[in-house]
């Protein structure tokens, strides 16, 4: 399914995701391996506190599930994921390149910027619509937003020590 899909998924979602408390990060569709190829609809959300609990993710699942089978947006067989984004979780909004801001983050973009179209590096943060990154192999590096086609932050030390903090101070 093309983004364009994903993107009509998204908006029949939204509003009952923001109904129920959460925010909305991801819509995509995904294949699972195997011989037998299924079509996986994956919604990633989380509280606007960055948190989302198992119970959150199962909730949302059945809310999002009857939403899905009256409006039957998906002519094909499909199989739901609602998850949290997780640790090295994707980058989709601005305001996730705000937060994430000082961590390890690798950006592929759909035309080269600068000549390439895959960066790794310290995240900066955000300038209006460009996401600043301090490029490993030199200098600063400003990509438009609307550029970008994939970002995620990169498993690190600091990642997973904030991680562990964040999920200290929840219990």
């Amino acid at each position: 399914m093309s983004a364009t899909a994903a993107d009509k998924i998204k908006e029949l979602i939204e509003p009952t995701v923001e109904a129920l408390g959460f925010e909305l990060v991801r819509v995509a569709f995904l294949t699972s391996g195997g011989a037998r190829q299924t079509m996986v609809l994956q919604i990633m959300a989380e509280r606007p506190d960055g948190t989302m609990h198992v119970d959150d993710c199962a909730r949302l699942s059945r809310e999002l599930s009857v939403l899905l089978d009256v409006e039957d947006p998906i002519p094909s067989e499909y199989l739901l994921e609602v998850s949290s984004p997780g640790v090295d979780r994707p980058l989709v909004r601005l305001k996730d390149f705000e937060r994430f801001a000082g961590y390890e983050v690798k950006i592929e973009t759909a035309a080269p910027v600068d000549g390439r179209r895959r960066f790794k590096g310290l995240l900066k943060g955000v300038d209006g619509q460009e996401v600043i990154i301090d490029v490993e192999d030199g200098g600063e590096c400003r990509i438009f937003h609307d550029d970008i086609q994939k970002s995620k932050l990169v498993m690190t030390d600091e990642l997973l020590a904030a991680a562990a903090k964040q999920q200290r101070q929840e219990s």
